[in-house]
């Protein structure tokens, strides 16, 4: 899918008869993300180059669409997690619905939220991102909407409609195309119990320098707060893998300052690490527990957060030692940026 997806999209961008492009799930879902489980057991089967291949393939069509001239129009109905979001959020145009489901679950899969996440993630308002990140946080249509994730929310029942809309439109003018998205679009409400109600307490814990250090703050809140959100939030953080919380931590402050193309690259170097199993077998842990035997209950190496030195935390982001590897090469392409609009 990925490689057929580069076709089009290099195929598209040449073509002028194109005027946008549409992304839409098949489905009741839009994309769930990446098969863990089938990836893991082909780098047991085959070695971790096969999925290197796999990733800087990925990689390379998330950069594409991220600075594709056309407009991107992607309608996120149903679940969007892992790679979903890689194909989307990187769009002009992402359109929630009621029913859709947001989430990179990856710490909790001994992973770390890549495919641009560390470039859209900390472009959320205050620390949101961090959160986001290191919990796994689900998030609703309208909280999707509300933090800039989507620009824009229309009831999955006007999502043909809207599409037949855009089919009509003959030029790639932004204004043009948001116009039309705009007369389908709604202004969802907040639930009550929503995360963004809690950006006060979010920007302080997860403003902190370390992992130790957030999870320290919100047990600190929660000693004196009985919240459910709160003890969610632990709860997650506690069960994740200390490594993939330290890795993601730094790819999440890093890439606050830096363009989509070195998130990107920095990502590739990250993954190859991952699936070699240099430092850490947790990708492979975190398969076994959670997708293979589902026993929710994966082993951890090293299984505690201060056990992740530093020293460890900086190998993920240096070469690979290897002479066959390179770094993720990336076509010289004008980047228009992303459109992360807050609606808080």
């Amino acid at each position: 899918m990925i490689k057929k997806l580069l076709r089009l999209f290099t195929a598209y961008g040449k073509d002028d008869g194109v005027k946008l492009l549409i992304m839409k799930g098949k489905g009741r879902a839009f994309c769930a993300g990446g098969d863990a489980g089938k990836d893991s057991q082909t780098i047991l089967n085959d070695g971790w180059k096969i999925s290197a291949d796999f990733f800087r393939n990925q990689y390379l069509l998330n950069y594409i669409i991220a600075t594709c001239t056309k407009p991107q129009v992607s309608l996120l109905s149903g679940i969007v997690m892992g790679g979903g979001a890689g194909v989307s959020l990187h769009g002009r145009f992402r359109v929630a619905t009621e029913n859709t489901i947001f989430a990179m679950p990856e710490t909790a899969l001994g992973l770390f939220p890549d495919v641009g996440a560390s470039y859209f993630l900390p472009r959320l308002p205050g620390f949101y991102g961090e959160y986001v990140a290191l919990a796994g946080a689900r998030l609703d249509g309208a909280e999707m909407l509300a933090c800039g994730l989507a620009t824009h929310f229309v009831h999955s029942n006007r999502l043909l409609l809207l599409e037949e809309s855009l089919k009509m439109v003959d030029v790639s003018n932004t204004f043009a195309v948001c116009g039309v998205i705009d007369q389908f679009a709604e202004q969802p409400a907040l639930k009550e119990n929503s995360s963004l109600k809690r950006m006060e307490l979010i920007n302080r814990c997860f403003s902190k320098r370390t992992v130790e250090e957030i999870i320290s703050a919100l047990e600190q809140v929660a000693s004196n707060l009985a919240d459910g959100w709160l003890a969610a939030t632990i709860q997650s953080l506690k069960k994740a893998s200390p490594t993939s919380l330290k890795i993601t931590l730094r790819s999440i402050r890093e890439g606050r300052t830096q363009t989509v193309g070195e998130c990107l690259r920095r990502e590739y170097r990250m993954v190859c690490h991952v699936v070699r199993g240099d430092f850490s077998r947790d990708f492979f842990e975190g398969r076994r527990a959670i997708l293979v035997d589902k026993d929710q209950s994966p082993k951890w190496m090293p299984p505690r957060l201060e056990q992740v030195h530093e020293k460890a935390v900086e190998q993920y982001f240096s070469k690979i030692s290897d002479p066959e590897w390179e770094d993720l090469q990336l076509p010289i392409r004008h980047s228009y940026g992303r459109n992360i609009e807050s609606k808080l």
